[in-house]
């Protein structure tokens, strides 16, 4: 793992196989007594989760997506780590409410200005920003203070592939 932080931080795991046999050895594998409750699986994606009991209202999960390669024996695994649907959905409601009050007020505090009167809703601006800023600076924070647990999701997905490698081929 790095320690650069980023937003959604990512990493790519070329896999030896195709996409469907791909599909199928990881879904053996996370069915493993070892990784079957951490880890859940939906098409062509794989959730790793922390488990309820250690999870912070910070905790990261691990979402892998399984994709074509331009060789057909192979299979890139997109990686990503983000805050759990339920705080990512949270975030991205306070994003928008706050760019719609940043938009809302630039455009009613240009109508009061252009109109002769004091454009007095331009004080939604700064705040709309602060508030942005602040959303993105806490979730760099968060971020910092889950790297334990996006190590712990790491080593389960390398512990899945490790799992998918040792299985004989069918």
């Amino acid at each position: 793992m790095t320690n650069q932080i980023q937003m959604q931080p990512t990493f790519r795991v070329q896999l030896p196989w195709e996409r469907e046999e791909a599909k199928h050895r990881l879904r053996r594998a996370i069915q493993s007594d070892e990784l079957a409750s951490h880890a859940a699986s939906a098409g062509w994606v794989i959730d790793y989760q922390i488990e309820s009991a250690d999870q912070r209202f910070w905790s990261p999960h691990l979402s892998v997506q399984l994709n074509r390669m331009d060789e057909p024996t192979s299979t890139e695994a997109f990686c990503r780590f983000s805050p759990r649907p339920e705080i990512w959905t949270m975030v991205m409601a306070i994003y928008l409410v706050a760019a719609c009050c940043f938009f809302g007020a630039l455009i009613f505090g240009f109508v009061q200005w252009s109109m002769g009167n004091p454009p007095w809703s331009l004080v939604v601006v700064p705040v709309s920003v602060l508030v942005i800023g602040g959303l993105h600076g806490a979730s760099l924070i968060g971020q910092g203070w889950s790297r334990d647990q996006m190590d712990v999701l790491r080593s389960r997905w390398e512990r899945t592939v490790e799992l998918a490698r040792s299985e004989p081929t069918a």
